[in-house]
């Protein structure tokens, strides 16, 4: 039994928001010096040159990051990387600070090995990740900025909040992600309208002087159509890709107690219709658009799924809480081992094979 199996019982009897914000206080400190990373690299990093992929003008060391929503205020993106990520999605950051919805707003569902999040983008605003950046840099694997907005914020408004963010973090991400698919924050207008989306991604893209890249985060709930017709939008703006997916509001086929929680389920459950998304826009694009998978992602197996149905990446939250500080360097050695296994030298090669 591993040290995170024995002392997860115990972390488990905590609220789990309270045990989410404890874990990245012990993470902070053990990012603190160099001595501390250097040790957690030693220990669960894991480097192969057949998990490097080559993306957004730059190169992950493996194709296992971390989801938005872990780490919200950039404030342990050098631990995670030490534990073998190869990239790191911070946010959502809206411009300001906010608290979000009342407590408690997380829900574990171990039977489900899922969980319910009704967070509402509570996060310390996009002037503190910038001070965290400022102080701290960013670590030696890929950053992403996810970008939201304020809960108040009319639909005029929200376009200025993402431009807000997108201006005050630009020095610091390799690449940002426009999160218009939470279930969690208020309904006051249509935020996936394709008028909305052409205002956002005009207004971004008259901001981004270096290119950088920039993505959108899309739901596994909306119809087939309706997201057919946003990837239009996206490859109408030249976008650089695609998160797949969000959270979602299903529930069907769960025996946990909190699945009555409301908010976004994530993890297990959500495995087989994240990846449908996955192949759904990877065929619609013939592979050209690339796509970072996310959602029920807890293993090789899981994660290469993903892959072969078209994703060049992926990210997890929920597998990362219920497995522990091993998770990627398990994953990544998994998958090196399923590409050798289907004469594959490289995630690259792997990406999109179940589409062939």
């Amino acid at each position: 039994m591993s040290l995170y199996a024995s002392v997860r019982p115990l972390a488990f009897t905590l609220p789990a928001e309270t045990a989410h914000e404890l874990g990245k206080r012990v993470l902070r400190a053990t990012q603190a010096t160099r001595p501390t990373r250097e040790a957690l690299e030693y220990a669960y990093r894991y480097d192969h040159e057949a998990l490097e992929v080559d993306l957004f003008d730059t190169t992950f060391p493996n194709p296992v990051g971390v989801a938005a929503g872990f780490d919200k205020n950039a404030e342990v993106t050098h631990a995670l990387a030490a534990l073998g990520f190869g990239f790191v999605e911070v946010g959502t950051v809206t411009p300001y600070p906010q608290p979000g919805n009342d407590r408690p707003r997380l829900f574990r569902l171990r039977e489900d090995e899922a969980m319910v999040n009704r967070m509402g983008f509570n996060g310390h605003g996009a002037d503190r990740v910038r001070q965290r950046f400022e102080a701290d840099g960013v670590p030696d694997v890929p950053v992403g900025v996810n970008v939201g907005k304020m809960n108040t914020s009319s639909e005029r408004e929200a376009i200025e909040d993402y431009r807000r963010v997108f201006d005050r973090l630009y020095p610091y991400p390799d690449y940002f992600v426009v999160n218009v698919s939470c279930p969690n924050t208020p309904d006051e207008f249509d935020e996936q309208s394709p008028e909305h989306l052409r205002a956002i991604f005009e207004t971004l893209e008259g901001e981004n002087d270096e290119d950088k890249p920039i993505l959108v985060k899309i739901g596994p709930d909306s119809p087939e159509e309706s997201v057919l017709d946003l990837v239009d939008i996206v490859e109408e703006f030249d976008l650089d890709g695609i998160v797949a997916t969000n959270t979602t509001t299903a529930r069907e086929g769960l025996e946990s107690a909190n699945q009555q929680e409301w908010g976004g389920l994530s993890g297990k459950p959500l495995t087989e219709r994240s990846t449908s998304v996955i192949r759904t826009l990877a065929e619609y694009t013939d592979g050209e658009l690339p796509i970072i998978g996310v959602g029920g992602v807890d293993s090789a197996e899981s994660a290469y799924a993903k892959i072969r149905a078209g994703a060049s990446l992926v990210q997890l939250y929920t597998g990362f809480v219920y497995n522990g500080p091993t998770t990627a360097r398990e994953i990544n050695r998994g998958l090196v081992e399923l590409l050798y296994q289907d004469g594959f030298s490289s995630i690259e090669e792997a990406v999109g094979a179940d589409l062939e």
